[in-house]
């Protein structure tokens, strides 16, 4: 039998096939490593000024314990279903959703803080970058040994040199992150104990942990260990279990207060996230619980069941009627339906009793703006310079003041507010843009137009640090 043209094999072809092959194995490695380097880069954050609360006062004990800056660490809300917790860079530690809402207690998810505040001291995020570049180093030698062999017709000897490479690779770098987490481990143990927090949290969630592996099938046999980034729970748990109950903070009750603030905050998050059904099935009506109503108004919101959702924040508000996260809830349902005259007056009292915190003067602008009234211009403007003075971070407060401005004429500044809002949203060409059209267009030497230089030289240094990546 002759056989087609294209499926001839030469020893040539083979030896360009093997090549390519080897180099789509190794590319796919160091992908993997580089992707394992920066976990935060495909995942959103979630901004609400409660949360943010709550997880800054359940972390400053931790991070005083810790020896760390308060000022410099950050505690920031990722948009993940997952159970799980990172440091990537700097002092901030990123807390998915989904670790909240596993999380039965306030306690549990100090222990979780404290160990990532471990990772910081520790320096571990450099020292990954150390070791991912060892990793990639011993990949590319196997690499280049590889396609040797190739080049030279050794097809089988070449893909054993590769794979031998990358299991010494992957073996070196996981080993590294295991003996990392044990590690850490113990500082956190540390933490706790320093700020006379309970470690009884901290164990019952390893407990949850094990327990998740077991039901997906991961063995907790010791060889299985030698293919993960973790210990295994099981090994974490009987590590740490002597060593937090004979810390005199052992017996040291959890804070009620902040309990129950967790307890809303996470029942928040879930309304806020979930199918509406999903929502209502977990909290019923038959529930009047706070954390249940705030779960229901997020869920009848969703649900464009208005009546519903605002029967709920009354409930609510009726207890605690100077409650400004209760007072965000029915702002925001109301200026979402279309209702934004009826939201003024929720969204400003909750404003002036939060001394104009950035993410709830945020909304009032917006809704000043909603009204479409001219006359309310004047105070949106002054209300989201306020909440941008502190919070630059806040890409919703820069386009609404960006509208303010546009729509009095000052295109200069609009155009600034929004190259501030799209250089946060890694919209850099359009940001670099904006910021040399504002700086044009601002009084040489002002505050503005420094500002719009500076945009602009974020702007430039990013995008070039995107084509020098490629």
């Amino acid at each position: 039998m002759i056989a087609p043209l294209s499926s001839i094999t030469t020893p040539n072809a083979m030896t360009r096939r093997n090549a390519a092959r080897l180099t789509a194995y190794a590319l796919a490695l160091l992908s993997a490593l580089m992707m394992a380097a920066s976990p935060v880069a495909a995942q959103s954050i979630l901004r609400d000024a409660e949360t943010e609360a709550l997880l800054h006062d359940m972390a400053a004990p931790l991070i005083e314990a810790s020896e760390l800056e308060p000022g410099n660490v950050d505690i920031v809300l990722i948009n993940d279903p997952s159970i799980n917790a990172f440091v990537a860079g700097g002092q901030v530690v990123y807390v998915h959703a989904g670790l909240l809402n596993a999380a039965e207690t306030a306690n549990e998810v100090q222990g979780v803080i404290a160990h990532e505040l471990g990772h910081i001291t520790a320096g571990h995020v450099v020292r990954f970058g150390e070791r991912t570049s060892s990793a990639q180093g011993i990949t590319l030698l196997s690499l280049l040994l590889g396609v040797g062999a190739a080049l030279a017709g050794a097809g089988d000897a070449a893909i054993g040199a590769v794979l031998a490479g990358q299991q010494a690779a992957l073996g070196s770098f996981l080993a590294f992150n295991r003996n990392q987490e044990a590690a850490t481990d113990l500082a956190g143990a540390r933490y706790l104990s320093g700020a006379g927090i309970s470690g009884r949290g901290s164990l019952k969630f390893f407990e949850r942990l094990r327990n998740l592996e077991i039901r997906r099938g991961f063995s907790q046999a010791d060889e299985a260990a030698y293919g993960r980034t973790h210990p295994l729970a099981g090994d974490r748990l009987q590590t740490l279990r002597d060593l937090y109950e004979a810390d005199p903070a052992w017996d040291a009750p959890d804070d009620p207060e902040l309990q129950e603030r967790f307890l809303r905050v996470r029942s928040k998050l879930y309304g806020f996230l979930a199918e509406p059904h999903r929502t209502l099935n977990l909290y019923p009506e038959t529930d009047t619980s706070v954390p249940a109503r705030y779960a229901r108004a997020y869920a009848f919101h969703k649900d464009a069941q208005v009546d519903r959702a605002l029967a709920e924040t009354q409930a609510l508000l009726k207890l605690e009627p100077d409650n400004p996260y209760f007072l965000e809830v029915e702002g925001q349902i109301l200026l979402e339906s279309g209702r934004p005259e009826d939201a003024l007056v929720p969204l400003r009292k909750a404003t002036d009793i939060t001394l104009n915190h950035p993410l709830i003067a945020g909304m009032f602008g917006h809704a000043l703006i909603a009204t479409e009234d001219e006359a309310n211009f004047a105070e949106a403007e002054r209300v989201l310079r306020a909440a941008v003075a502190r919070d630059r971070f806040n890409p919703f407060a820069w386009y609404q003041l960006g509208v303010v401005y546009a729509a009095r004429g000052d295109i200069p500044r609009a155009r600034l507010a929004s190259a501030e809002q799209q250089v946060m949203s890694r919209r850099y060409p359009e940001a670099l843009r904006n910021a040399q059209a504002a700086e044009a267009g601002l009084p040489v030497g002002s505050t503005d137009w420094i500002r719009a230089q500076d945009v602009a030289l974020q702007a430039r240094s990013e995008l070039e640090r995107i084509r020098d990546a490629r």
